[in-house]
């Protein structure tokens, strides 16, 4: 029975709609006839508006409309032509069709390989990577192998070849017992239990090696072993030369140290106080940025101490730090000595000019002590460097650029001598960024037992006299009393101490007597203790200076005849700076 030709042709397009790889069909001019469903797809079209058009404007600069031509003009077969069409990567033949001796037409099959193709570059990414990390293991200096569950050997580095004298390719695949002697990398892999830092001896030479099993999915699948040192004797050898070169470290670190100027660390400022504790979690996280740093607190509490911790635990820790008392250097050479001159600047002027304090702390950090008493015409200055991180020398216009970081320190209260018109009120704020307050030794004395062993070991080291201790009656003699003059009044007095007593026990009767006189014992007849009487009268020439100035302070120093820094800090032992605020300027208002 004679199948219709319709149905034939039916027939044969479904079969080709089924198909998965693309079949496009042309005629002898390069136009599109069919098309299947593959085809469709990779064309971005349906065959009923693909029919007719021609192959290079459905397909232009994919290589495709090309190599139907090249197929049609020669009347040959074209095989495995690659191209990419709308991001599919493709292989085709193409097969010119043949009627009656001429060329009617052609055929292109086209079969989709882009994930072959992305399987392909991941096998060769991986191959890369394989080789890569040959190549590493290659150059280490240690030997190392990999063997698989079944303990053959699947990587041996160049190293281990060269040790053990023999080729990769020749033990590549072998068990491992029967290339390294006295191995157990087969124990290894049963037990699942890592080796490090084991002693094997190969080839007569006691060996240190690890063994470390690899798990994937719950199961051992590999290990690897390592050789870590060639010889025993190397690591005994390089463990002396490690202490060597830490005893060499300690002692250059010492030497810049000194050479810098800083002395102290956290771990030298004894106290475990919460307060002390709060403050030095501060300065370890104050120090690892650059921010200005103020330190506040009483004369004695160790304020320079904080100022050397900060500045070592920081990345600026290995260059220059650089102190400047602003109280102790002359008013008419506090600006040459921050910022240096050039020759000729002045009457006096060194030959060749000198390097400021500033330059001098490039890299690093300058700790301006007494930032209180600095003028008010070097504090406009200061402030200048702070905002624009440069500096001018005297008798020169060219500034100069400095990467500092700048940590001041005052026992003043800068709040008050703003209010005063004593300190400037943007310097303060510029110096007011991160603040450390340093607790008097009355608002911490559990501290103080602390700080009696270690000022008592340095003491006795410095003065080359044997260590004492303290009975309890004058530990809790020092504890009771508020120390004014802080940790600075506490060194003293110990050293006192070791000076004068020969016993190796010091007792109450050892301490000075103003420390556990009885205050509470009535004025008989008007006399107390002198030093409560001079204290008394002290407080009282202060506040009449202050009264005769209308509260100049400066004016008032001067009218007592002692250093403004020891001015204020007499008024501010007496806590009169209030008083002076309050009542005496306006006593003197209303007269």
């Amino acid at each position: 029975m004679e199948v219709p030709r319709a149905e034939t042709i039916n027939r044969l397009q479904a079969v080709l709609d089924v198909t998965s790889n693309a079949i496009i069909e042309v005629d002898s001019g390069g136009r599109i006839i069919n098309v299947n469903r593959a085809a469709e797809c990779i064309l971005s079209g349906v065959a009923t508006t693909l029919a007719g058009r021609p192959v290079r404007e459905v397909a232009p600069g994919t290589g495709l409309p090309e190599m139907l031509e090249k197929a049609l003009e020669t009347g040959r077969l074209q095989m495995d032509c690659r191209m990419v069409i709308n991001g599919k990567h493709l292989v085709a033949n193409l097969s010119p069709i043949i009627r009656d001796g001429r060329v009617a037409g052609a055929v292109a099959v086209l079969q989709d390989v882009t994930e072959m193709q992305h399987v392909t570059e991941e096998l060769q990414s991986l191959q890369e990577r394989r080789q890569l990390l040959e190549t590493i293991l290659d150059n280490a200096g240690e030997g190392i192998v990999m063997v698989d569950e079944a303990a053959r050997i699947t990587l041996f580095n160049r190293a281990y070849c060269e040790f053990l004298g023999v080729k990769k390719e020749e033990v590549l695949g072998r068990h491992v017992q029967d290339v390294i002697e006295n191995t157990r990398m087969h124990v290894v892999l049963k037990t699942g239990q890592p080796e490090v830092g084991e002693v094997q001896c190969i080839k007569g030479h006691r060996m240190i090696c690890s063994r470390i099993p690899l798990k994937r999915e719950g199961k051992i699948r590999a290990a690897v072993g390592k050789v870590m040192f060639r010889d025993v004797s190397d690591l005994r050898t390089l463990m002396k030369r490690v202490d060597s070169l830490q005893s060499e470290l300690e002692y250059y670190k010492g030497v810049l140290r000194r050479h810098q100027g800083t002395r102290y660390c956290l771990k030298n400022i004894a106290g475990n106080s919460p307060r002390m504790r709060e403050l030095k979690e501060l300065v370890l996280k104050v120090a690892r940025n650059d921010s200005t740093v103020l330190i506040r607190g009483e004369s004695g509490t160790g304020k320079e101490l904080f100022a050397h911790a900060l500045h070592n635990a920081s990345p600026r820790a290995h260059r220059p730090f650089v102190k400047v008392n602003c109280a102790a250097v002359p008013e008419g050479l506090l600006e040459s000595e921050l910022f240096g001159y050039q020759e000729g600047a002045f009457t006096g002027a060194r030959k060749g000019g000198k390097i400021g304090k500033f330059e001098l702390a490039d890299g690093g950090t300058i700790f301006l002590d007494e930032i209180g008493d600095m003028p008010m015409n070097m504090q406009v200055k200061l402030l200048r460097v702070l905002q624009e991180k440069e500096i001018v020398r005297l008798g020169e216009n060219r500034p100069i650029r400095i990467d500092v970081r700048v940590v001041a320190a005052t026992n003043r209260n800068l709040d008050e001598m703003v209010q005063q018109g004593l300190f400037r009120e943007d310097l303060f704020y510029r110096l007011n960024v991160v603040v450390l307050d340093i607790p008097p030794l009355r608002e911490r004395k559990e501290d103080i037992p602390v700080l009696v062993e270690c000022l008592m070991e340095k003491l006795s080291w410095r003065l080359g006299c044997p260590r004492k201790t303290l009975d309890p009656a004058a530990m809790n003699c020092l504890l009771a009393y508020d120390w004014p003059g802080n940790i600075r009044e506490l060194e003293n007095v110990l050293e006192r101490v070791l000076n004068v007593v020969d016993d190796n026990v010091v007792t109450i009767n050892h301490l000075p007597p103003y420390l556990h006189r009885d205050r509470d014992v009535p004025e008989v007849l008007g006399v107390r203790p002198l030093k409560e009487a001079v204290e008394q009268l002290e407080k009282t020439m202060i506040l009449r200076a202050l009264e005769a100035t209308a509260g100049d302070c400066l004016a008032a120093a001067r009218l007592l005849q002692i250093g403004k820094s020891t001015f204020y800090e007499k008024m501010s032992r007496y806590g009169i700076t209030k008083k002076l605020k309050n009542n005496v300027v306006r006593r003197v208002g209303r007269r």
